[in-house]
């Protein structure tokens, strides 16, 4: 970790990504129309990337082939602290069928009814992230 100042501090790339382990929810950010839209989505980390499951919905759509950015985060309440990672990257849809053998084997389950044919991967570009001391009410 290298301070940013008292309360900020970056995060190296190696707990980014435990960090994003470590939670079975991030968010995904895409332009849709023009305008920028976020869905909460469950996801794994496989072989530095994030992969996802979606139905044909505006996701797939939105997030094929094109730039995205993911992010997670967190609060510890004994801590007073706070972090957020952020990837920024594009999303492939897993369309290979030795890709999608693979990701069918990843432990990522829909959490809504419904077909989630899909699988998307998220190959980034650039991982950053960082922990903030909380200071306030929360503390």
């Amino acid at each position: 970790m290298e301070p940013t100042n008292k309360a900020t501090t970056q995060l190296q790339e190696s707990e980014c990504w435990a960090l994003v382990r470590s939670v079975p929810v991030g968010r995904l950010a895409v332009v849709v129309d023009g305008q920028p839209d976020i869905f909460p989505v469950n996801h794994v980390v496989d072989q530095g990337t994030v992969v996802i499951r979606t139905g044909s919905g505006t996701k797939h759509t939105a997030a094929g082939h094109r730039p995205v950015a993911f992010e997670v985060d967190g609060y510890d309440a004994v801590r007073s602290q706070a972090w957020s990672v952020v990837i920024k990257g594009t999303a492939r849809t897993v369309d290979q069928l030795h890709e999608v053998v693979d990701a069918l084997q990843l432990p990522l389950f829909p959490w809504q009814e419904g077909a989630k044919p899909w699988f998307l991967r998220i190959e980034p570009d650039s991982v950053s992230g960082r922990r903030v001391q909380v200071s306030g009410p929360q503390s």
